[in-house]
């Protein structure tokens, strides 16, 4: 399994890229609202899509390695970053 983390400051942007990935046919594809660190304002959230996908058996082979290189560039286009490892918080 291969997880993998975008954050973009556009909820639009995160909601239309998650569509995308879901017809692409991702295992699944969920987009979740993040509040910033520290931020008590209501408006200051980033929008994250979580991306998981069963059929990546080596996180550390090369389908995994084209999906990060993939989604960082995604996340890098939309003025978002990425986190290539979000269960462990890396």
């Amino acid at each position: 399994m291969s997880e993998h983390l975008m954050v973009f400051p556009d909820r639009d942007d995160a909601e239309r890229i998650a569509d995308d990935l879901r017809d692409e046919g991702f295992t699944e594809v969920r987009v979740v609202r993040e509040a910033l660190a520290g931020e008590d304002d209501g408006e200051d959230h980033e929008w994250a899509v979580h991306v998981r996908e069963e059929m990546v058996g080596d996180d550390g082979g090369a389908v995994a390695h084209g999906l990060r290189e993939r989604f960082a560039a995604l996340a890098e286009e939309f003025d978002g970053w990425y986190d290539p490892e979000p269960a462990t918080g890396a």
